[in-house]
Formats: structure tokens, sequence, C-alpha cells
């Protein structure tokens, strides 16, 4: 990734937003990075604690959320440039993925979440984001979260043999959509359909179901076995990483990731266990093209992989119990 890009960020940022400009002038060195390990980076959870923006509040166009376990979520302001910017970086990582076309789109939620035009939750900005590949959508749940299962068929059955855009956030594809089919002992044929998803297989691997159990149970319900996972926050949105054919999550163009000790913060090398911290050169209306996640994983070389894909691999482990990260709420001031 572009050093000179993240450097140019930390300057914007530090110039137009004081409580970034507090934080990194008390834990960093001014001087600009020279690698990415000297990045400065901002704890995740800054956003669930702070109004963190570096543009004028007349200029947000959007607000997204993400709620988190104890109540609070955080707030992610955009301007339309950046907006703009994250559409087009998304748009270039599914085109490269899938195709730049526009699939009839099967939303695995229900449609008000999409309702609230000012204030985005994660899901909303993920649906709505992800619809730009769209030319029809169908919500395949109800405002009650309910499998609406004849709405469904009845979109399919129009497609004829199309291939199908099928999108979700993990959980919500498995809990409402997969498994009320299978409890039900129904079935849908979606052989010429793919399916993104998000959000990871946490709840799944707390209940001992391994993710390749998941897509041979979604193949054998829906007969899709173009099955693919994305990792991405709603605090770097427009960066994700995508899963290739070999099952690796791959940093996208102008991204890029390392993890870090949990408790002295050090860089580790690839293989390490460790803090994951995403570093994003597209987030200019707030700071976030360097964050310190609250999630643990491994890094590894793009070239251990013989998909061909150039960015580095992330391997999601879990995530940190009771995940804080101490020392952003003593540096604003």
């Amino acid at each position: 990734m572009d050093i000179l890009t993240l450097n140019a960020l930390t300057k914007w940022h530090s110039e137009n937003c004081k409580p970034y400009r507090d934080f990194i002038s008390t834990f960093f060195a001014t001087k600009d990075a020279e690698t990415l390990a000297d990045v400065p980076f901002l704890p995740v959870r800054a956003f669930k604690e702070f109004e963190l923006l570096s543009i004028p509040q007349a200029d947000v166009f959007k607000t997204m959320t993400s709620s988190g376990t104890s109540g609070q979520f955080s707030q992610i302001f955009l301007d339309k440039e950046t907006a703009q910017i994250q559409s087009h970086a998304l748009i270039e990582i599914f085109g490269k993925t899938f195709s730049s076309r526009r699939f009839p789109m099967l939303v695995i939620d229900a449609e008000s979440t999409v309702k609230d035009r000012q204030r985005f939750s994660a899901r909303t900005a993920a649906i709505n984001g992800f619809s730009l590949f769209s030319r029809q959508r169908c919500f395949a749940l109800n405002d009650d979260l309910t499998l609406n299962l004849e709405r469904v068929r009845s979109f399919v059955e129009a497609q004829g043999d199309k291939p199908i855009f099928i999108f979700g956030f993990t959980f919500m594809v498995w809990k409402y959509f997969i498994e009320p089919i299978r409890a039900q002992n129904n079935f849908l044929n979606l052989k010429n359909a793919f399916l993104l998803h998000g959000g990871g297989w946490k709840k799944r691997e707390a209940e001992q179901v391994s993710a390749n159990q998941v897509r041979s149970v979604i193949k054998d319900v829906i007969s899709c076995d173009n099955v693919r996972n994305y990792y991405g926050m709603v605090e770097q949105a427009g960066t994700i990483f995508m899963e290739c054919v070999n099952g690796h999550l791959h940093a996208a163009d102008k991204s890029d990731v390392m993890t870090r000790e949990r408790e002295t913060h050090n860089p580790l090398p690839h293989g390490a266990l460790g803090l994951i911290q995403v570093f994003s050169g597209i987030q200019k209306s707030y700071p976030g093209h360097s964050l310190l996640t609250e999630d643990i994983g491994v890094t590894k070389s793009a070239q251990s992989c013989p998909c061909g894909h150039p960015g580095t691999i992330i391997e999601i482990h879990g995530r940190l119990k009771k995940a804080e990260v101490r020392g952003c709420s003593d540096a604003y001031t």
C-alpha cells in the first residue's frame, strides 16, 4: 500500500479533526511514516465514544452506524465525495471477483432495514452498497424477519436460468434463510446463483459447525455452491477483504493489513496471532484510514495463495473478550 497516501490522510485528519489530532500526538511520533507499522492507528472503539469527522457538519451526506454488544454504536460521517469513492472501490472489488454486470438480487433481510435514507446501520450500508450490482431486488424476509418463501420462489422462478446474486449478513443467511428452509424440508433450486455473505461464522463455530459444513448445507438446501465470504466493517466502508477461490481473504487495492501484539501493540510478522490493523486509502471525511480493530487473527503473504491475487491475506480467529483497547479516552481533550 502507498505510504504517501496514508501519510497525506494522517496529515489531513490531524488538521481537520481535533480529537484525532489529540490522540495521535499523545501516542505517536509526528514524523511521516516510512512503513505500515509506523502509521498512527486509531482504536476502532473510538467511533463508539466520540464523533469523529474531518469535514464540516454541513457537508455530512450520510451517517452510518454499527451497533455494539454494550448498546454503544459507531457513527461514521460521510460527505458526497467519500461516499462516491467508497462506491467506486466496492465496484472494483466486486467486479474482479464476480462481474461488473448487474444481477437479479435476492437480499436475505427485510426491506424495512433499508428504509431510513439518512441513518444507515451496518446492514443498511452493506445492502445498499452491494445493490450497485442489482437490477432488481427481492427481500426474502418479512419485517418480523420470518422467511417469505412464496415471495422468494416467485422471484427465483421469474429469473429462469439467469444468474442470481444472493446477499446477506452471515447470521441472517443461516438463521433466517437456510435453517427455516431446511427445517420445513423445503428446497430451492439456486444452482445458477452465487452467495456473498459477511460477518464471519462465529455463531456457527460456537456450535462446532465449521464453515465448510455450512457451505455443504447451503448446497444441499438451495443447490448453490458458489459461496464467498468477505471481511469488512462499517468504520472502513468500501474497503473489504474478499474471499478468493481458495478460501483466502485478500486485501483489496488501496488497502492493506497487519497484526500487532495485544498488550504492547508491537508489530507482528506474518503467521503471528495478534490484533488486526487495517489500512485504507479512501477514507477522507473521517479518520478511518488506519484502524486497530478488536478482531484477532494472522496475516499471510499473498504469494502463499496460488490464486494470484496480490493482496495480503488475513485469517480471522475471533474477537477480544470484552473487547476494549485502552488509552483512547484518556488522550482526548
